[in-house]
Parts: C-alpha cells; structure tokens; sequence
C-alpha cells in the first residue's frame, strides 16, 4: 500500500510499472538484468536485493572458475542422465565465456591456473584416472576443448597422504568481489536500477501484471524473474531446490607458498586455492547434509573443525597458520545439477539452482532467463 511517507517524486519514479523486476541482485539477477537490456535497451528494470550485499553466495564464493572435476562429474552420471550432465557443463563452460566476455579478465582478475582435483583414495583415483579418455571425448564432443584432464606429478605442492592428482586443463578461478562490482558498474551504466534492503514477501499476479510485496512497499512490474537460488521456495511452489550451505575460512598471509589453482576433492565437496598468498578453504556440506540444508548464515563448528584438520595435515603440513577469517554463504542445489530457468506463471519466471556453480554457469543462466521472458511474450 502507498502512503504518505513517500514524495511525489518517489511515487513518480518507482511505484509506476516497471517492465522487468528481477529478484536477487547476485550473480544471476545482475546477467539476467543485463541480458534484458542489452536485448531491449527501452526497457525500464528494476533489481530488488534484501541485504545491503547479496545474501546468498555470489559475494561469498571461492571464486572458481570451473564446469567439472572428475569424480563429480562420475558422480553426477551415476545419478542422472548423461545427456542432463553434459548439457549443465556446456551450461557452466558458456557461463563462462559470457562472463569473460561481458567483463573482460581485468576486470575479474581471471587467471587459467586449471582446476585440480586430488586423491587420497588408491581406487577413486583409478576410477577416474581409467575414466579420462572418456570424459575427455564427452568434453570435447561438449565444449569443443582437446585433452581436458591429464594426471599430474604432486610431489612439488607438498601435499600429504595424496594418491594422485588430475587436472582440468580449461578452468581457472576469479576475484569475486572484482566480478560482483563491476556486473553492478554494468548495470548501472545500462540504466539498471538496484534497491537493497528490500525483502521480497509474494508476488501475485493481477491481469497482466505482477505485484510484488515487500517489507517496504508495494512494487509492480511486467514481468518479474526470480534469482534468489537457494531462498527460492520463500516465494514460489518450486520443487526440487533446497538451500545448501557451505562453510569457508581464509588464513592469513604465507610466506613461499606455492600452490597455484583451483583445487577440489571427495567429488567436489572441498575446495581450496591461494588468494593473495593466503589459502581460501571451504566445504565440508557433505559432513552434516541435514543441518546445512538451511538458509541461516551460521557456522558449523563440526565442519569448520574439520576444515582445520585438512588444513593443517594435508594442505600445509609444512606451514605454521592462523586463520584470518570465517564465513558461510548459501547455495542452492536439488537432485539435478542443470539449473532450473522455468515460467511459473506467464509472467513469473524462476531462474535457480545453481548448484554451488554459479560463477561458471550464473551469467548464462541470466542469459537464459531473459530470453524465456522474450519467448512468453512473442508466444
């Protein structure tokens, strides 16, 4: 309801009609944003965000690069169909190229160190070591990328107690915060505008519009996308996305320290790498599924001790540390890892479930998005 707290000008400027309302200001609301406008520069949108920086994981990420390790990839086919898994890699590679792309590797600080996945397990790292001439085929059938995995010495990084090590030869890792800052520059540049601290309670269809209730005010639109990933059922009847969060820690700075790239392992349920000469570790989800199957930013004090353990015997064993800083961020997955760009209504369209990869596949999902607003429209 519009009262009398608010000026003629504000009446003016943001209670009428928008054409596009985008909810979530991350990775995915920022691409989707874009992408409208670049196809309609006439349009006049809006992006609703509830924190003063974006509650999920787009500025809480390790900023990885990558569409693939090994093991998760066998995973996932185990599970799903092939064609589903290889459609979500293309997904994530293109999400990519989009982002480098639409930004420029200055402007996220991309480098192509590779991603790296290590073993611990003799027979896991068999499975995927026999499995590489398949994979790298299905890749290339893919993305068009020769050779993609290739095992690798370890014995120069130091770790301990692994097996073996395979590398992706085409991924490579980001500065987020760089990225998020300069897909809000764009924005703004575009036109685009964003309001924070508003938080989204139902949107409700009236004839050809949508009105979106927040804890501010009423806002209407068009069309609306939905980009809140993990917090996605606070607001549709969608099935099969759930939040999921992932616990993370950074150390302060280490003298020497020569590891360099993406790193995962246990099917990409860990993840570190060096950032400014400090490791960034994060992961664990795996270790209590139920409890972190949740939207609150809390820590896990199971999983962040766990952390510590694989930091200070098998990543640096070598390294006396002190932990800088802990976090925890949201995620959101569901038992298919191809994301889910659906209309939930002719003019609801719902753009989540990244699953924990939304560097890599958030720009094309954005993409993706605003062209099924156009499609609905045209149809």
């Amino acid at each position: 309801m519009i009262n009398n707290i608010f000026s003629y000008w504000e009446l003016k400027h943001y209670f009428n009609v928008y054409d596009l309302i985008v909810v979530g200001g991350g990775i995915v609301g920022l691409s989707t944003a874009i992408s409208a406008k670049k196809t309609n520069p006439n349009l006049k949108i809006l992006i609703l965000e509830r924190g003063v920086l974006p509650n999920g994981a787009s500025t809480k990420n390790a900023g990885f690069a990558c569409f693939g390790s090994p093991s998760e990839l066998l995973s996932d086919l185990k599970k799903s169909e092939s064609n589903l898994v290889w459609e979500t890699v293309a997904m994530r590679y293109k999400g990519l190229l989009l982002l480098r792309k639409r930004l420029g590797d200055k402007n996220i600080d991309y480098k192509a160190y590779g991603g790296y996945e290590i073993f611990f397990n003799k027979h896991s790292f068999e499975e995927c070591a026999d499995s590489i001439e398949d994979l790298n085929k299905s890749i290339n059938d893919t993305i068009g990328k020769k050779d993609c995995y290739k095992i690798v010495k370890q014995n120069t990084l130091n770790f301990k107690g692994v097996y073996g090590i395979i590398k992706n030869c085409y991924e490579g890792q980001i500065d987020t915060s760089l990225m998020m800052r300069n897909l809000k520059k764009l924005s703004e540049n575009l036109d685009i505008e964003t309001l924070t601290g508003i938080e989204v309670k139902g949107l409700t269809n009236v004839q050809n519009r949508v009105i979106i209730k927040t804890n501010f005010a009423d806002f209407y639109s068009k069309k609306v996308v939905v980009a809140v990933n993990g917090f996605a059922k606070d607001l549709l009847k969608i099935k099969d996305v759930e939040p999921a969060r992932a616990q993370v820690l950074i150390t302060e700075p280490l003298l020497n320290l020569k590891i360099k790239g993406a790193f995962h392992f246990n099917e990409g349920y860990y993840y570190f790498r060096n950032i400014n000469n400090r490791i960034l570790f994060g992961g664990g989800r795996n270790l209590d599924f139920k409890t972190e199957k949740t939207s609150k930013i809390e820590l896990n004090n199971v999983i962040q001790n766990k952390l510590d353990f694989y930091l200070k015997d098998v990543i640096l064993p070598n390294y006396k540390f002190k932990i800088a800083h802990r976090w925890a961020g949201v995620m959101g997955v569901g038992s298919e890892k191809k994301p889910i760009i659906n209309h939930f209504s002719n003019n609801i369209v719902a753009a989540v479930r990244m699953g924990g990869m939304g560097v890599a596949i958030g720009s094309m999902v954005g993409e993706l998005a605003a062209k099924k607003l156009v499609s609905k429209r045209k149809g």
